[in-house]
């Protein structure tokens, strides 16, 4: 009977709960059924939303991959760690003494260029090292903080920005003395006591008093008036860094180094250092104070803007109008090595490209052959995908597999990299976005991005060869170099002629007259380079090369890979001259 009572009692208490939990969804459910009907088509989207949603649909449009070649950001360097107040206790020994230990100091921060990178967008625009440990009882310090090295591409240049700029954020004293403002003298002083003291809990009003704590404080003080004073004196030699070269050093690449020795890795340059860590009460132990009930805190790390700026160091750059070819030249170039977009409207590059071309001794550069077809990107993408659907690369390694092969057998292996025994001099190519007239007044993509071909050995002019007036093209190209920077159409050394192959076709009959007015138009652009395209060279006038070809069907690379190297070959020798 027990029992049975017990069994009724639990099936009305699930009932009830079961019904409860029933009703509590059925009132959830309703909830939100509602709320869609009433603003269903009542709010449009704001122009932020708008904004937005351009911006996302823009970076979807370019894989998901921004090119950033120039930015801002603030650098923090770590604090120190606090110091600590602490007596040492143990049985028998109720009073012992000063036990704190100091803080650590705070992360220092490195800039360090590394050539695995080719954009600035993976720099954040704050940066703030770790901060230093905190001491402990025991005499335990704290630990100081790793430094933070940032990494940037090769060819990126650093400038410490002037106290006068207005993107600049305060430094260490100066947000202080935003903190300070307003406060009576006071309170001043009781909030910079509070900054720089650590107090043994009920103690700061006695310690205040104390001859020995005010002697402390006069020292600090001194102290950190030769730091300011020292800051000073950094703030008058700005940073400055030119980043053109690798900071790897042999030892750190070498992986036969010798077992137990220690490598020494390269941190970079550096442009922010840690604060100080602070003091325990041990330190402030004298004759006539036995028992220090204070310690300092740990000094604020320094605060720097940086102004970086990217130039790419590309041996030779492409600079022509929207849709000329260059995208298809580098292509051509590096055997369709560098996957830039190909198509057949304007403006299909937006961000520069760097290619490498090698080149063998006989003349002949990797991948080039000319039964090869560099088509549209749309084109190729769908002939791949044929490919994959037929089955006919069923048997090809993938990516992974061909990565594994290389790291077991080395790079310079003919059966991973055939072109490796052959190769003798290598250089590299950047293909820009298109450089349109008025360009300077920021028409199109602007000229901006030029500052990626500041630092190259030469530049090639690429026109269209199947234009009207390709001479034209050459005309606004130097004037548009001219205006982002004086003098640096001088480093022009050739001009290549693309799209020949869209001169000639058809029956025939008309090949021959085709190709007589090709022969025209081309003698026509030389006479014009060679009378109006002059480059004025340390008092030398030097004219450039004139090159037909075709980069779609990779005709005539040969003479162009072979010019390019020469020009190469003599900046570098000029460069290593002393």
């Amino acid at each position: 009977m027990r029992y049975s009572s017990l069994l009724e009692n639990w099936r009305a208490f699930t009932r009830n709960a079961y019904i409860s939990r029933c009703r509590m969804s059925t009132v959830a459910e309703a909830g939100p059924s509602t709320k869609p009907a009433q603003t269903k088509g009542s709010a449009q989207p704001s122009e932020d939303e708008l904004r937005r949603r351009r911006r996302t649909e823009w970076k979807r449009r370019q894989n998901g991959q921004t090119f950033l070649d120039n930015t801002v950001i603030h650098v923090r360097a770590g604090n120190g760690g606090d110091g600590c107040v602490a007596f040492h206790r143990e049985l028998f020994k109720p009073y012992g003494p000063p036990s704190g230990g100091n803080g650590g100091r705070g992360g220092d921060v490195y800039i360090m260029p590394t050539p695995h990178l080719t954009t600035l967008s993976s720099v954040p625009n704050r940066i703030r090292a770790q901060h230093g440990g905190t001491g402990q009882g025991t005499w335990q310090n704290g630990r100081n903080a790793p430094p933070l090295i940032i990494k940037v591409p090769l060819g990126t240049i650093v400038r410490e920005l002037p106290p006068d700029d207005p993107r600049r954020s305060k430094d260490e004293y100066e947000s202080e003395a935003e903190a300070l403002q307003g406060l009576n003298p006071q309170e001043r002083r009781a909030k910079m006591r509070e900054r720089r003291w650590v107090h043994y809990p009920e103690w700061a009003d006695d310690n205040a008093q104390r001859e020995d704590f005010k002697h402390a404080e006069r020292v600090l003080f001194a102290q950190e008036r030769e730091r300011r004073r020292a800051r000073k004196l950094r703030a008058e030699n700005l940073i400055y860094l030119d980043l053109d070269k690798s900071e790897e050093t042999a030892e750190a690449a070498d992986p036969n180094a010798p077992l137990g020795h220690r490598r020494v890795e390269p941190m970079g340059h550096l442009v922010a250092q840690g604060g100080a860590g602070g003091t325990g009460n041990p330190a402030f132990l004298s004759p006539t104070n036995r028992s220090p009930k204070w310690a300092t805190r740990g000094a604020e790390g320094e605060r720097v803007s940086f102004a970086l700026e990217l130039k790419l160091l590309a041996d030779v750059g492409l600079v022509g109008m929207p849709n000329a070819g260059k995208s298809t030249l580098l292509r051509a170039l590096t055997g369709g090595r560098a996957r830039t977009e190909v198509a057949g409207y304007a403006f299909t590059t937006l961000n520069p490209v760097v290619g490498v071309v090698r080149v063998a001794e006989d003349g002949s550069f990797d991948g080039h052959t000319e039964s090869l077809v560099h088509d549209e990107t749309h084109v190729e993408e769908a002939h791949e995908r044929a490919l994959l659907d037929s089955g006919a690369l069923a048997d090809a390694l993938t990516r992974n597999q061909k990565r594994g092969l290389e790291d077991r057998e080395g790079a310079d292996d003919p059966a991973v990299d055939p072109f490796a025994a052959l190769e003798a001099f290598r250089f590299t190519v950047a293909d820009n976005p298109g450089l349109i007239e008025h360009a300077s007044a920021n028409v199109g993509l602007g000229h901006a991005f030029l500052r990626s071909m500041e630092r190259s050995h030469a530049l090639a002019y690429v026109v269209d060869l199947s234009l009207p007036a390709p001479w034209d093209e050459l005309r606004v190209l130097r004037e548009e170099l001219e205006q982002y920077k004086p003098g640096m159409s001088a480093k022009a050394r050739i001009v290549v002629a693309n799209k020949a192959d869209l001169l000639a076709g058809g029956d025939a009959a008309e090949a021959e007259v085709e190709v007589a007015e090709a022969r025209a138009k081309l003698e026509r652009l030389q006479a014009f380079v060679r009378d109006e395209m002059r480059v004025d060279v340390d008092g030398v006038e030097r004219e450039l090369d004139v090159v037909p070809v075709s980069a779609k069907y990779s005709m005539n690379m040969r003479k162009v890979v072979r010019l390019m190297r020469g020009y190469v070959e003599e900046a570098r020798i000029r460069s290593e001259a002393p």
